[in-house]
């Protein structure tokens, strides 16, 4: 049997959870839930992940518009530039295969009720400071 000067090297190459591991978003993620039932008309809410998101998924639980979005409505043009996702009645809701360390929650300030919402999301083992700001054309330009 011949000696292979590489196989050290080989077996040395072994790969962790980043943001480019594509393992990472092949398995089963960890369950992440949580929701409000105060966010007043005007206000906005951010919702910090503990691990990088594999999907979010987002339920308005009342008949009072919310926004979704990814950075906070003072950064660029979140709502002039409409880039947000609107959820306008009670149980709409979006579904998004995204990598996200945190989402945005806002509300117009139409004078309406608190809104009501959930928001679900599967996590990888990715660390959030891997994680890049999400910003530049469709998110805040």
């Amino acid at each position: 049997m011949a000696f292979n000067r590489h196989a050290k090297n080989m077996v040395g190459n072994v790969y962790g959870p980043g943001i480019s591991h594509v393992g990472s978003y092949q398995v089963s993620c960890r369950p992440y839930i949580t929701g409000s039932s105060g966010l007043a008309a005007g206000q906005e809410a951010q919702h910090k992940f503990p691990a990088v998101s594999r999907s979010i998924t987002v339920i308005n639980h009342a008949n009072t518009a919310l926004r979704v979005h990814f950075n906070n409505t003072g950064s660029g043009r979140v709502v002039d530039g409409l880039h947000y996702i609107e959820l306008d009645s009670d149980e709409d809701s979006i579904t998004m295969n995204v990598r996200a360390k945190e989402i945005w929650i806002s509300s117009a300030d139409d004078g309406g009720s608190n809104r009501v919402y959930r928001v679900v999301a599967e996590l990888t083992t990715i660390r959030t400071e891997e994680m890049y700001a999400m910003t530049g054309s469709g998110l805040t330009d």
